[in-house]
């Protein structure tokens, strides 16, 4: 004669089973301090681009000193760039930033297009997207930005794309080389 499932037997196993699987899920469900492991996203928006001279046959690109050069010698050229500010739109941020990291004053000629890329900062997960232009140079005196800028210079034109550090500059500025013309 086989027990009724409530008189023991396998339905106690079942009921054992299903107490441990609730605790396991319940263990799932609740925080632990492995939950941190991933890195938080964070998405920023910053607008700049390439500044050609008065003359039209040199650009400008700012230089930071490559963290990971011990020797703190290495330039990493790339075009002027910052944060878009709560109001502002991508041309007057591009604009601004120019101006601050640079001390050159500009108008947009044209739009070169956005990229987006992502890195790892401070811990966290960065996907920035950046609004590209073409600037005309209209005055002001090159001055590197103190606290975010090692150096700025004039580069001919011919040279940008070889100066750039960064893959996403460089094919933008490639693919732009009919613009800048």
């Amino acid at each position: 004669m086989t027990p009724a499932p409530s008189a023991g037997g396998e339905g106690v196993k079942k009921q054992r089973k299903r107490r441990r699987s609730r605790s396991k899920s319940s263990r799932r469900s609740a925080p632990n301090k492995n939950s941190s492991r991933y890195a938080k996203r964070v998405d920023e928006i910053s607008a700049g681009g390439l500044v050609i001279d008065q003359s039209g046959t040199k650009g400008l690109l700012i230089g930071r000193i490559d963290a990971r050069d011990k020797n703190r010698e290495r330039l990493l050229w790339s075009l002027p760039k910052g944060h878009i500010e709560e109001g502002e739109s991508p041309e007057a941020a591009a604009l601004r930033e120019v101006k601050e990291e640079t001390g050159i004053d500009s108008e947009i000629s044209k739009s070169l297009g956005v990229i987006d890329f992502w890195f790892m900062a401070g811990g966290k997960r960065i996907h920035k997207t950046v609004h590209h232009f073409l600037f005309k140079e209209t005055g002001g005196k090159i001055a590197p930005q103190v606290s975010e800028v090692d150096d700025v210079r004039w580069f001919p034109l011919t040279e940008i794309v070889d100066r750039l550090a960064y893959p996403d500059e460089k094919k933008l500025i490639a693919r732009s080389k009919e613009l800048i013309s």
